[in-house]
C-alpha cells in the first residue's frame, strides 16, 4: 500500500489569541491534505508558540511558561482530535510539555487518528531539557497500531539511540516519526544522521520534521535550525542516498512524498544486504584483548 506523508518545516509565530493558532494549524493541515497526505508530522516543541498568548513575564520564563500552558492542553487535544477526524488523516502535532500527576513535566508527542489518540513521551533528554528546563524523561516505549500498519515515534534526541528504534521495529514498526527541534546546524545534523542510521540498520522509513526560524521573544525556542526529510533504506528500489525527499534548510514548507511500507518487507528479504535480519548476529560477538 502506498501512502503519502507530509513532514513540516514549521515556524514559530507570536500569537494574538487562540483563534489565530487554531486557524494557523488548520491551514497547515489543509495544505498537506490538499496534497493528498494521509500522515502529517509536525516538529518537536511546535506548541511552544502558545506561550506567546501570555504576558512577557510568562513567555520570558522557562518555568512560568510550562505552568501557564497546562490549562491549554485540553483545547490543544480537542483541536488536533477534531482535525484528524475532519480530514480523515493521522496527525503527529509535534510535542507539548505536559505536567503529570507527580508534578513532573514530560515532553509528550501525541498521535491523533480519526476517533482516537495516544502518545509517546521523550525518553532521552538533552542537557537543556534536563538541567535548565527541568523536563524529565518518560518511562515507556510504544508502537502504535494504525490503519496503515504500526508506527513509532522517536522524539528528536531519542533518534540518536539505536536500541529504542530497534525495539520498535521488532514490534512491527516500519515507519518511525521524528519530531525535532534543534538550535544549531550541528544539532540538526546529529538528528539527521541518527534518522538516516535508523533507516539504514532497520531497513525502514524514518521521517524527520524540524522547527525553523527565529522567535527572539521566546526563552525556550528562540533559535531554530533544520529541514524536514523522509529517509529510506539504502538498497535496491530506494534512492541511492537514502533520501526520498528533503526540504530547503530553514524554509517554511511541507515536505511530501509517497512511500510504500510493504517495500520494507521486500528489501529485508531481497536486498543487497540484510541489515534488519543480521542485527542479532552482531550481538553475539565479544570484545577481547589483542593478546588473547
Amino acid at each position: 500500500m502506498n501512502i503519502k506523508i507530509a513532514s513540516a518545516q514549521y515556524d514559530i509565530s507570536f500569537l494574538k489569541n487562540w483563534q489565530q493558532y487554531q486557524d494557523k494549524v488548520e491551514r497547515w493541515v489543509d495544505e498537506a491534505v490538499q496534497q493528498e497526505a494521509k500522515i502529517l508530522l509536525f516538529p518537536e516543541y511546535a506548541s511552544m508558540e502558545l506561550a506567546s498568548l501570555f504576558s512577557k513575564a510568562v513567555y520570558s520564563s522557562l518555568s512560568e511558561q510550562l505552568v501557564a500552558m497546562q490549562p491549554l492542553l485540553e483545547d490543544y487535544l480537542r483541536l488536533f482530535y477534531g482535525l484528524a477526524k475532519k480530514y480523515q488523516c493521522i496527525i503527529q502535532p509535534g510535542t507539548f510539555p505536559v505536567k503529570i500527576a507527580s508534578g513532573a513535566y514530560r515532553n509528550r508527542a501525541y498521535l491523533f487518528m480519526p476517533g482516537q489518540y495516544d502518545y509517546q513521551d521523550k525518553l532521552m533528554m538533552t542537557r537543556f531539557e534536563n538541567e535548565r528546563w527541568l523536563i524529565q524523561h518518560g518511562e515507556h516505549l510504544k508502537c502504535f497500531d494504525t490503519e496503515y500498519g504500526k508506527i513509532a515515534i522517536n522524539i528528536c534526541y531519542d533518534s540518536e539511540f539505536p536500541l529504542l528504534a530497534r525495539k520498535q521495529v521488532e514490534a512491527g514498526a516500519k515507519l518511525i516519526l521524528v519530531p525535532s527541534c534543534t538550535d544549531t546546524l550541528a544539532g540538526f545534523h546529529r538528528v539527521k544522521i541518527g534518522c538516516q542510521a535508523r533507516a539504514l540498520e532497520n531497513q525502514c522509513f524514518v521521517v524527520q520534521a524540524s522547527l525553523v526560524g527565529d522567535a527572539p521573544w521566546s526563552e525556550a525556542v528562540d533559535v531554530n535550525v533544520g529541514a524536514a526529510a523522509i529517509y529510506t533504506p539504502v538498497d535496491r528500489g530506494f534512492p541511492d542516498n537514502g533520501i526520498l525527499a528533503e526540504g530547503k534548510l530553514n524554509a517554511v514548507q511541507w515536505v511530501v512524498a509517497d512511500l510504500s511500507l510493504s517495500a520494507c518487507e521486500t528489501v529485508r528479504e531481497q536486498g543487497q544486504v540484510f541489515n534488519y535480519r543480521d542485527w542479532p548476529l552482531h550481538e553475539t560477538f565479544q570484545l577481547r584483548g589483542s593478546k588473547e
